[in-house]
């Protein structure tokens, strides 16, 4: 076998129970075959079998009391994947499904997005299985206080710098950075997704979603398309989801869906500004349900089925499709829908959404397909942001921000373009996203020698 499939079978073999860390390293290492048959330098340095191993993983207890006095015990982690080109950066995560295979898939994945941003950051991820629904004020800062107090100790300015991401907000980061600050002592900035107040940066919370629509603008510009008058489907009711939207209706788009993990809604009159301020309202503050929206604006309400099912069962037809909820939520059946109705872009808003089979349909049906590691790479590119206001003791307005986040998006669609067609896959976004950000992880790997 080749070094690839060697290294693919013993990630298989070492982290048997690991599958979506299985599935994240089989779809980025088979489109890397290309660069192994040509820099043989990186096969001889044992660049391939490094690059899946963390630099470290740290799991930990997180014990807390919750407002009827009794302890609670949940598990943190922290996988601080590769460092290469700058601090580890990535995001932590809250959520009952949190498991040492997710984070080192996000991990991961995280590495080549923030080499594709073109920022000095490295790759991590972080969290526990908390689930903040149905907890008070009172325990999700107690939760908070108690996680970041093991987590601190491993994280630094130019060490390791986490941000949010589900179930971890502008709330979470601001009761993390609090405690951390009050054990360091130092105001250093060490979490992005802050408050504007203490250090955060304008754009940040709207950053994924503006950069996911950024990026399929520039993909349908290949083929003289734009979202004027396009009819939308976004997953999901989130931060990124939220933002999606309203960058959509800016630029034109009918948005038509969203959904949360109880129910879809298909608003076929489109989501307009004032819906779209009623979700994050429902959503960042009262911490609704997405069904409410259905009872305020009498639409069609689907219990229990995510967006993707509720589009192959009705058979509602859409032009761009936006998948910003979770992992591995778009599977082949529901891709084969959305291109039977017309779909011509595929943009993921979330980490790895579409399964492998997903990718198969979108890509053998010449759909314009961004992958997550590229596409919603402007969250953590404006986190990068942030932390170079935190370091020039600065803070830049919000049309600057939006510029650089622009700007950011189109070099990464660039280079995602470049690369694939140096490859010899020209037009794949797949293999672009995945050869741009290895090659240059891997080259700063090379430098430093055996690491």
């Amino acid at each position: 076998m080749s070094v690839i499939q060697d290294t693919i079978a013993r990630v298989k073999q070492v982290d048997r129970e690991q599958v979506e860390f299985h599935q994240a390293v089989t779809e980025v290492l088979e489109t890397l075959e290309p660069t192994a048959k040509r820099h043989p330098e990186l096969v001889k340095a044992g660049i391939f079998e490094r690059i899946v191993e963390p630099e470290r993983t740290v799991i930990f207890r997180v014990p807390w009391v919750d407002d009827k006095g009794v302890v609670q015990v949940n598990r943190g982690f922290r996988v601080q994947f590769n460092n290469a080109i700058g601090p580890f950066k990535g995001g932590i995560r809250f959520h009952p499904s949190v498991n040492l295979s997710i984070m080192k898939f996000l991990g991961f994945e995280q590495t080549f997005k923030n080499a594709l941003t073109t920022l000095p950051m490295g790759g991590a991820k972080g969290g526990a299985d908390f689930d903040p629904k149905g907890k008070s004020e009172a325990e999700i800062m107690r939760f908070c206080q108690a996680f970041i107090l093991e987590l601190y100790r491993h994280l630094g300015p130019e060490t390791d710098v986490p941000a949010g991401d589900i179930g971890v907000g502008g709330r979470e980061i601001g009761y993390m950075y609090g405690f951390y600050k009050k054990i360091q002592n130092a105001h250093d900035g060490v979490l992005t997704g802050k408050g504007i107040e203490f250090g955060g940066s304008l754009i940040r919370p709207e950053a994924t979603g503006y950069g996911t629509v950024y990026f399929a603008a520039e993909m349908m510009a290949t083929r003289g398309l734009d979202f004027k008058n396009k009819v939308v489907a976004v997953s999901g009711s989130g931060n990124v989801a939220q933002y999606a939207v309203e960058k959509v209706i800016q630029m034109g788009g009918r948005v038509i869906t969203v959904c949360d993990s109880n129910a879809t809604i298909v608003d076929e009159r489109g989501i307009d500004t004032d819906k779209c301020c009623f979700i994050m309202d429902l959503k960042n503050n009262r911490r609704g349900r997405i069904k409410e929206y259905a009872e305020e604006y009498k639409c069609a309400c689907f219990e229990g089925e995510n967006v993707w099912e509720v589009i192959r069962k009705q058979g509602i037809k859409v032009d761009i499709a936006l998948p910003c909820a979770t992992q591995n939520e778009l599977d082949t059946e529901n891709a084969q829908a959305l291109v039977k109705n017309g779909c011509r872009c595929v943009a993921e808003g979330s980490n790895m959404p579409s399964t492998p089979g997903a990718v198969r349909v979108f890509q053998e049906n010449n759909i314009l397909y961004g992958p997550g590691k590229a596409s919603n790479a402007g969250g953590v590119a404006t986190s990068g942001l942030e932390m170079s206001q935190n370091s020039l003791k600065m803070s830049w307005s919000r049309e600057e921000v939006d510029s650089k986040l622009l700007t950011i998006m189109k070099s990464i669609h660039r280079a995602c373009l470049e690369s694939a067609e140096a490859y010899g896959k020209k037009g794949d976004y797949v293999v672009g996203a995945n050869t741009a950000g290895f090659m240059k992880v891997a080259r700063a790997m090379l430098a430093y020698g055996i690491v």
